[in-house]
């Protein structure tokens, strides 16, 4: 049922309104609008950390989460006059201006909004065809849940090592983990895709019981598969500190290494990360002050394709067909020609 009223919400000096503030998001634990808005406010510095100065989608659920949801990539009509936009610019030519939050305000403005989830883009306003987070996906599949990724996530730590990078992990909110590297932005999409798949086939070949990086679900089999298509353009994950479309109303939450094995994803939700970022702050806050370089990885590509044969892996369905990709027609249809 939706509340009536409004309250206003002080958020760092700026006022910002939240309308219907008892409407029911998470019906399962009876978390309200003012739930979520309050949510955010407690760990306002860490969800701007992850968003500042970065293009960013908002995940909207007006009605809740057992309502309608959808994504706006365009930034909505009553815009303030005081949250900024970026042009960014799709696999098709096509291109939108997306916000671009600069202060909590804008994180409790979008909240207003039903947004639950917010999705910002790995590049900043002022470059946005390069990108300076390297994200990594492991992204457990049927037959495999969390403690699988974990596994994966932790002998990724090694990987990175070997080639001079370093990585935050992160829960994604659900059975996923994501591991993120700071980066120079001086790559394209292109070439941190390419970083993201030489990174995906070391990992299979070290783990190939648990690991796989094939694109189409019928060759996965009962493994993680290191999303590398995460790091095509346009295509985003959910940023830390978002509140999670689930019934828990769990939160992809930034973690330390040693704190990793022991973690469970329901552990994290929105009454339980509040004291926990009080107490701790924002255990990712130093990502800032690192950018890594990708020469390694992509030496290690090259390797590969000079190598073993092993180049371009198929990009998302909604991509046009880029050069040097291989066929994307799903393999059992293949067969069937």
């Amino acid at each position: 049922m939706a509340g009536g009223g409004a309250v206003e919400l002080d958020v760092a000096g700026r006022a910002v309104r939240l309308s219907n503030p008892d409407k029911i998001y998470y019906p399962e634990r009876g978390f309200t609008k003012l739930d979520v808005a309050q949510y955010y406010l407690a760990v306002a510095d860490g969800v701007l950390r992850a968003l500042r100065d970065r293009p960013t989608t908002l995940q909207r659920f007006p009605d809740g989460v057992d309502g309608e949801f959808f994504y706006q990539k365009r930034a909505p009509k009553g815009l303030p006059d005081w949250l900024p936009t970026a042009r960014i610019t799709f696999p098709s030519g096509r291109f939108a201006d997306e916000i671009c939050p600069t202060e909590p305000a804008a994180v409790l403005w979008a909240a207003n909004l039903g947004c639950l989830t917010f999705h910002p883009w790995p590049v900043r306003c002022a470059d946005t065809d390069h990108p300076d987070e390297l994200r990594i996906d492991l992204d457990p599949q049927p037959g495999t849940d969390f403690a699988d990724a974990v596994r994966v996530a932790r002998e990724l730590r090694g990987l990175l090592a070997e080639h001079g990078l370093r990585g935050w992990p992160k829960t994604s909110g659900g059975r996923g983990v994501h591991v993120y590297v700071p980066i120079r932005p001086r790559w394209t999409f292109t070439a941190v895709r390419r970083a993201a798949i030489a990174l995906a086939r070391a990992m299979e070949r070290r783990m190939p019981e648990l690991v796989t990086s094939a694109w189409w679900k019928e060759e996965r089999g009962a493994k993680v598969f290191v999303d590398y298509n995460q790091m095509a353009r346009d295509r985003t994950i959910a940023s830390a500190y978002s509140l999670r479309a689930r019934p828990r109303a769990t939160v992809s939450t930034p973690l330390r290494w040693e704190e990793l094995p022991d973690a469970e994803p329901e552990d994290f939700d929105l009454r339980t990360v509040p004291p926990r970022f009080a107490e701790l702050g924002d255990v990712h806050a130093d990502m800032a002050d690192h950018a890594f370089g990708l020469e390694s990885l992509l030496e290690l590509a090259e390797r590969h394709e000079a190598e073993d044969g092993l180049g371009d892996l198929p990009y998302p369905p909604d991509h046009p067909k880029m050069p040097g990709e291989p066929a994307r027609v799903q393999p059992s249809r293949a067969r069937k020609r």
